[in-house]
């Protein structure tokens, strides 16, 4: 089993910023997409940013230029740096691992991590 947790959700104000950091730990011999999903009240859930164990990053339209993505493979964390951040990006973000592989040629897995809040309010 592979368990993620999620820290530095919060409040910020319009235009601040904040950290989210994902930290994967269990039996993983590769994971092929760390990134991060975020769901807003009455939305579905979205795609913010991904990237790829080869450094390949995919970001959601509204967060470009103001969201940066980055991973630590060998820690099998990922983190997720938000600036000038807007009210509308107020939702509970969640940490998402695609097509983990536990040992070589198993079958792969996707997890999700419990969830974190973020507020961005004046």
């Amino acid at each position: 089993q592979v368990q993620l947790v999620e820290s530095g959700g919060g409040s910020v104000q319009p235009g601040g910023s904040l950290r989210l950091s994902c930290a994967a730990s269990g039996t993983i011999f590769r994971i092929n997409v760390m990134g991060w999903y975020r769901q807003a009240p009455g939305k579905q859930r979205e795609l913010v940013a991904s990237v790829t164990i080869g450094g390949r990053s995919n970001y959601a339209d509204s967060v470009k230029g103001r969201f940066t993505i980055s991973r630590h493979n060998a820690e099998n964390t990922v983190t997720l740096d938000m600036h000038m951040m807007k009210s509308e990006d107020t939702a509970v973000y969640y940490c998402n691992a695609d097509r983990v592989y536990s040992t070589w040629g198993a079958e792969p897995r996707d997890y999700w991590g419990q969830g974190t809040q973020v507020t961005v309010s004046s």
